[in-house]
């Protein structure tokens, strides 16, 4: 039970994010007590809805929800759902929010415990945040206040610094909370653990055994709805600036003194500032970058990315990424890192790839290097789990080798519930653990590592853009970010388990 009585307030509450993540998350939270006694969550956005319309909406969500199994509280946590409507660019409507907020609290015998949560497109991240201190909704004097922000945190590194400087000229550091879904995935939050309890991988975690890590995010899908949107991301910024990097993190930092937030966020800092940086005229080397085009799967034309919805004809945004990178420190140094993402792969999944390096000599047949590694996978979605690979004597005469797995999935503890990632950094918030939310180095850091891929793949028109077909892994220049011409990405199945015998796309 967490005593600490408060206000949430969702900024952008009509929107599909709080409809389908965050209120279904609140109501497990509340399912399993792990809310306070005395609670409200306030929803605000410029939609003129009353309580009830809003109750009713929600209500809906959960009812509907497929993460949910116990649906019986339903009505009970409803009754504690408010809503304001307001303009977000109108000063006049803060006051009355500050009065509402005031309201219920007195009503309700809550103190100034307050969460805002920014559920809006990132142009309001710049509006919301000056209109809220501009009222005194900052303030700590009569409880703690928490900002809440989704990403993307800026679009470049210079807007990211002007928003850094516009956030922290009214919220304190300690304040401000950057969610990442990815990182409240229980199987990210298990790197740490994998790593740091267990004594057969920590002495082996460096560059002295490991040849080079692997991390993938593959979605089957295209871009559905968002082509206004998209089309002015990309992949790099929509995937890897926040999500695949804080992953990296997590696998390459440093073992922290404590569990203590700051601690742990302090050593994920300390790998971004040892990103070698590229130089533009390094860029062709190390990235590539793809996108979609028709394709026939599964008997089933497939449209290319420029044929999608609100995209230009001529549009040059990558659906695929992929950089190869070092991590100049003494546990990493010359270990190559290898990320890729993208729209339109064959399989929705999300992995790192830990390839450990071959025996000094082949003292048994084996086909290749590829084979002759042993490998770690920590799968983060879907069939969450961990594999290690290794090799046995195939049973017979001589010493033919043959690979074999060692799985864990989670789908194995029947008993025990796996929290969904939203639920996980919702109670974070208010709890006031902010361990796995990105703090405003670690983003600009990121933001200046990808500064130069990002200028050289806008203003350079000579870089290429290599079209894959649909349902694909991505242009097959990308194994050319490779040394070894033998070397080639692993290919994940959507089952983790068994992909030598079956491979579920």
């Amino acid at each position: 039970m967490n005593n600490d009585k408060h206000i949430y307030t969702i900024f952008g509450a009509s929107g599909d994010l709080t409809r389908r993540k965050l209120i279904p998350a609140l109501y497990s939270l509340y399912v399993q007590n792990l809310l306070p006694d005395k609670f409200i969550i306030l929803g605000a956005a410029r939609s003129p809805l009353s309580n009830e319309d809003f109750r009713n909406i929600m209500k809906e969500s959960i009812l509907n929800s497929n993460e949910i199994h116990d649906k019986s509280s339903a009505e009970e946590f409803l009754k504690h759902l408010y809503y304001i409507g307001l303009q977000y660019d109108n000063p006049n409507d803060y006051i009355q929010l500050k009065e509402y907020l005031e309201k219920l609290r007195s009503k309700f015998d809550i103190p100034g415990n307050t969460i805002f949560y920014l559920s809006t497109p990132p142009s309001l991240y710049k509006v919301i945040p000056v209109h809220l201190a501009a009222v005194g909704l900052n303030e700590t004097d009569d409880g703690w206040k928490r900002l809440i922000i989704e990403k993307p945190f800026g679009f470049d590194l210079q807007s990211a610094i002007e928003l850094k400087d516009l956030l922290l000229k009214d919220w304190k550091e300690e304040q401000i909370y950057r969610i990442d879904h990815y990182l409240g995935k229980e199987t990210v939050q298990n790197v740490l653990v994998t790593r740091f309890s267990n004594g057969i991988f920590e002495p082996l975690w460096n560059r002295n055994y490991i040849h080079h890590i692997e991390v993938t995010a593959a979605e089957n899908i295209g871009i559905e709805n968002r082509g206004g949107y998209y089309d002015s991301i990309g992949a790099l910024r929509d995937m890897i600036q926040n999500h695949l990097l804080q992953v990296v993190g997590l696998i390459s930092m440093e073992p922290p003194s404590s569990l203590e937030p700051l601690s742990i966020r302090n050593e994920i800092l300390k790998v971004f500032q040892s990103l070698r940086p590229l130089r533009r005229e390094e860029v062709a080397k190390y990235a590539v970058r793809g996108q979609y085009i028709s394709s026939v799967i599964n008997n089933e034309t497939v449209k290319g990315y420029r044929e999608e919805k609100n995209i230009k004809p001529d549009s040059k945004t990558e659906t695929f990424a992929a950089i190869k990178f070092y991590i100049d420190n003494w546990r990493w140094g010359g270990v190559p890192f290898y990320i890729r993402t993208g729209k339109r792969l064959p399989t929705r999944v999300t992995e790192v790839v830990i390839h450990f390096k071959p025996t000094p000599h082949f003292l048994f047949t084996r086909k290749n290097i590829q084979e002759a590694c042993n490998k770690l996978i920590l799968r983060i979605q879907p069939d969450e789990g961990m594999l290690l690979e290794i090799g046995i004597k195939t049973p017979g005469a001589g010493f033919e080798v043959q690979n074999i797995d060692l799985d864990f999935r989670y789908s194995e503890l029947a008993h025990q519930r796996i929290p969904g990632a939203y639920e996980r950094l919702l109670h974070d918030t208010i709890r006031g653990d902010n361990t796995l939310f990105a703090r405003t180095g670690e983003v600009i850091e990121a933001w200046k590592f990808l500064t130069p891929i990002l200028e050289e793949w806008s203003n350079n028109p000579n870089v290429p853009l290599y079209g894959y077909p649909a349902g694909t892994w991505g242009p097959k220049e990308a194994d050319n970010l490779f040394d070894d011409e033998n070397q080639t990405w692993h290919f994940p199945c959507r089952n983790l388990t068994n992909s030598n015998l079956y491979c579920e796309l």
